[in-house]
């Protein structure tokens, strides 16, 4: 692995080139307003047609991207659900979904199409580097072949490496900038190709020896999350049938200064890479005669979590005198993380629907969600939503709220997020 200071490797003599984009959502649109504040002409594609008609207009629908930042770039991205322009790329950037089955599988079908559709429009010298998540060996196996339909080869016209998105919604202090990037080529030429792009927006490169390796460091740095995540939530189930607090064990325990590394219970993941990541590699694993158990557990026990915080709800108002049915329910935060309006595999939407079956009056408030189309809410301001209500749920803490404020209003207040540790009341319940 070799790490290289980003600006010191920039080619200065190199004119500006041309980047293409392809697929414009949390990770695609942010490279391409990157790129063009770098100087460079970004080409950018997406099949969304609405999506397209909203870049022309300037108007961003990513949290991280304002539009004014969009708007300031305009002139230099050139919006199109036409792969033919992409022909005109010095190098072509994949950022499309990879999403779960419904047998929870990996389903490459958007990368598919995207490697076929790029097949027709490549041109000799042209540099494809894939971005969206996916098992080892897929950039090999699957991307190049297609890739290569076009008549050019890898080593011989054609340069193809994979970098996985850091990409963390609504977080400030780490931005694609001053992020390391970590990229892998096919072959050093590749790589050589790849760190040149990269360096224009980023400070620091960090290359691997195969596009294998980085599509297993995501993987890792994602199953890392889950597994951690799964065990102090475990852990928080234990605590609560011994009466511990286990906010307080997680405090306590971070204060050693040494081999422990803080993650916190919650109601369960979200987002696009956490509860879809492992089942990548497990998927991969069975080619191998390999069961990653020890994955596959963390993911269970994270899937779960949704229904453990519906019992207890459940039980908090068993413990008020009285059922779910009928009683007036309000969730704070319906998006999967806080400060975005994001809800990919929120927790917050399995709780909601358990909450359905059992017959409840649900009733929600999210500065960043407008409406729940599938539950068919809208959120209400948040003076209405708690007013009345025989429980306040707090799913997604946002920092615009003032949820101890909230909680010490309410009749009863489930905290999914330990913003009341410690604090006592006969009204608050705990995970």
């Amino acid at each position: 692995m070799a790490r290289v200071a980003g600006a010191g490797a920039r080619l200065e003599e190199r004119l500006d080139m041309s980047v293409g984009v392809i697929g414009l959502g949390y990770v695609g649109l942010p490279l391409a307003v990157a790129f063009a504040e770098a100087g460079e002409h970004v080409l950018a594609v997406d099949i969304d047609e609405r999506r397209i008609e909203a870049l022309a207009a300037g108007d961003s629908h990513v949290e991280d991207i304002p539009s004014e930042r969009l708007r300031a770039v305009l002139d230099s991205i050139r919006p199109s659900s036409d792969y033919a322009l992409l022909a005109e790329a010095d190098a072509v950037i994949i950022c499309v979904p990879t999403p779960l089955t419904r047998n929870r599988e990996p389903d490459l079908g958007p990368v598919i199409a995207a490697g076929r559709a790029l097949a027709g429009v490549l041109r000799r010298g042209q540099l494809v580097v894939l971005e969206s998540t996916t098992y080892p060996g897929t950039t090999r196996e699957q991307l190049v072949p297609m890739l290569e339909q076009s008549g050019l080869r890898v080593g011989d016209g054609l340069n193809v490496a994979f970098s996985p998105e850091r990409v963390d919604p609504g977080r400030t202090d780490y931005t694609l900038r001053n992020t390391p990037k970590v990229i892998g080529g096919m072959t050093p030429a590749c790589a050589d190709r790849a760190q040149e792009l990269y360096s224009k927006i980023c400070d620091e490169i960090v290359r691997v020896s195969t596009p294998e390796a980085a599509e297993m460091s995501k993987l890792l740095e994602n199953i890392f999350r889950s597994v951690n995540i799964a065990l102090v939530n475990e852990l928080a189930i234990l605590s609560d049938r011994m009466g511990i607090d286990i906010w307080e064990v997680v405090d306590a325990a971070a204060t050693k200064p040494y081999g422990f590394m803080r993650f916190e219970p919650g109601p369960g993941m979200g987002g696009h890479c956490l509860p879809v990541d492992p089942f990548y590699l497990t998927w991969r694993a069975r080619e191998f005669n390999m069961s990653t158990e020890f994955i596959e557990l963390a993911g269970k026990i994270n899937q779960q979590m949704p229904h453990y915080c519906v019992e207890l709800i459940e039980r908090a108002l068993n413990d008020a005198g009285k059922p779910v049915k009928g009683s007036h329910i309000t969730i704070l935060g319906v998006s999967y993380k806080g400060g975005v309006g994001d809800i990919r595999e929120s927790p917050a939407l399995r709780i909601m629907e358990e909450l359905a079956t059992r017959r409840a009056d649900l009733h929600y408030h999210d500065p960043f969600v407008a409406r729940l189309e599938p539950l068919g809410l809208a959120s209400e301001p948040l003076d209405l939503a708690v007013a009345g209500a025989d429980a306040v749920v707090l799913v997604t803490a946002h920092p615009t709220i003032d949820h101890l404020a909230v909680a010490e209003a309410a009749t009863l207040f489930v905290d999914l997020r330990g913003i009341t540790r410690g604090r006592h009341g006969a009204n608050l319940v705990r995970l």
